[in-house]
């Protein structure tokens, strides 16, 4: 079972929330917040596996405590659950292992709490990917990657200034990294949710991503995944 601190500056919006947790299970709610000082008091105190957390709230917001919460040697992991979709590329930007639109569904609930629970002999999170570069084998950590694009059956990795090859294919870098805020845009492209800076719809149900990098690169995404783009950020 995971420790969760459920924080919301609504009573009621906290009380049902803690009932689709019960009904979704895998959670213990051992704590809540009504705001995020509040629940900083409490993160200090007591180890909690994750934080369901509102993002509109009197003083801090859910996005600044992520933020503050960043910088703490026990990190939980962050469940944003709010009624406003439009931080959800924010939220991202912060490590948030999910981003729920309320109302929310227990399947939806249900799903979220999967991608938190570990798995027996194997490793929850991918630290590094093993690439290429001038003949040389090298480890690069995946906070540094900002999109992947396919190449024949192997993959080139972007990060902000650099191109690695990967003898990983796409659909299998796509498996890996999926539950780090990584997402398949299009046949050629996964990238990582969190170095997208704007989304703008283009002609035809597709859009076009802009990144974060040196080079504002542009992302296409195909009309056939942008709905599920759009659920993923919350859109």
């Amino acid at each position: 079972m995971l420790k969760a601190l459920v924080v919301d500056d609504e009573a009621p919006a906290r009380s049902e929330l803690r009932y689709l947790l019960e009904e979704a299970g895998g959670v213990e709610v051992v704590g809540e917040a009504s705001n995020a000082a509040e629940a900083l008091q409490l993160i200090r105190a007591i180890s909690y596996d994750v934080v369901f957390l509102d993002v509109d709230m009197p003083g801090l917001s859910g996005v600044q405590l992520a933020e503050t919460l960043g910088a703490l040697e026990r990190q939980p992991s962050i469940v944003f659950v709010t009624a406003h979709s439009e931080y959800a590329v924010k939220a991202f930007e912060v490590a948030a292992a999910d981003y729920l639109v309320k109302p929310v569904e227990v399947a939806r609930l249900r799903t979220a709490i999967e991608r938190l629970q570990p798995t027996e002999g194997v490793a929850t999170k991918v630290e590094r990917i093993p690439v290429e570069k001038a003949g040389r084998k090298l480890l690069l950590q995946v906070d540094d990657i900002y999109y992947i694009m396919a190449k024949d059956d192997y993959s080139y990795i972007y990060t902000n200034e650099e191109r690695y090859l990967s003898t990983i294919s796409l659909a299998q870098l796509e498996t890996r990294l999926e539950s780090q805020g990584f997402f398949r845009v299009h046949r050629r492209f996964v990238v990582n949710l969190s170095q997208v800076r704007e989304i703008v719809p283009m002609y035809g149900g597709t859009m076009l991503l802009t990144l974060k990098d040196k080079n504002a690169t542009q992302v296409p995404a195909s009309r056939r995944r942008v709905p599920t783009l759009k659920r993923a950020l919350g859109l």
